[in-house]
């Protein structure tokens, strides 16, 4: 299923981390694809967090494939070592603007409630060919993070009419740098590539044109989505 020689490159993010980009991740991309396409009823709204759209999580099969792909080709690099937990999630973002809650139009960290010593890798693969619906972009707290912590709390307490209030833009995906966020790399999306990274990082899907976006997964912002939780690798 994924492909023992795929390609690497990787992307500094700000000189503060690394980010890897992977093509040519699947050996059929396209069976996936048809995947989702055959099995697009068993898609359902995303509970209460960060993902704007449809999710269909995975089993044993794609799990165990992608954990493998992950600890020969990405663990080491994302300074983890041994995985003990993952799963992973078939993705159609489908929110317009309007609907966002003001949590969603801010990047956001993939954090899972770990302690100590543990470290969140995640990736997202992506399976539709339309490239102008967006790849994934990563930025970085223009404030002392404490700072940034206690006004996420704040924010998620907000309606929209508040949120948009404070941040002085109307509702909308983050694809740029504001007052809190510096936007420090994007990376493009391309059939049957997949980005890597430090979830505990702020990341956010880079869409730039909403309108766009589909609940068909033959035509919409199809993603294979993957969760890590790792030991971290001792300093």
């Amino acid at each position: 299923m994924f492909n023992p020689r795929p390609r690497l490159a990787r992307v500094n993010v700000g000189g503060v981390h690394d980010v890897w980009v992977v093509d040519d991740v699947l050996l059929e991309p396209e069976a996936l694809r048809e995947r989702a396409i055959a099995g697009r009823a068993n898609f359902r709204a995303a509970p209460f967090n960060a993902y704007p759209g449809l999710e269909w999580q995975q089993g044993p099969d794609i799990d165990g494939a992608l954990s493998d792909f992950f600890m020969l080709h990405l663990r080491q690099r994302l300074g983890a070592r041994r995985t003990q937990s993952m799963y992973s999630r078939l993705s159609l973002a489908t929110l317009q603007p309007a609907q966002l809650r003001p949590l969603q139009r801010l990047c956001h960290r993939d954090r899972f409630g770990t302690t100590a010593g543990q470290t969140v890798a995640a990736c997202t693969l992506y399976l539709f060919q339309d490239a102008a619906l967006g790849g994934t972009s990563f930025y970085l707290p223009r404030r002392p993070i404490e700072d940034i912590n206690a006004d996420i709390r704040r924010w998620a307490a907000m309606d929209d009419a508040a949120f948009t209030a404070e941040i002085g833009a109307p509702p909308g995906y983050l694809s740029a740098s504001n007052a809190h966020f510096e936007q420090a790399a994007v990376v493009p999306a391309a059939f049957n590539r997949a980005v890597f990274y430090d979830g505990g990082h702020f990341h956010s899907s880079h869409i730039t044109a909403p309108e766009k976006l589909s609940a068909d997964p033959a035509t919409g912002r199809l993603t294979l989505n993957g969760f890590f939780i790792c030991r971290r690798n001792a300093a």
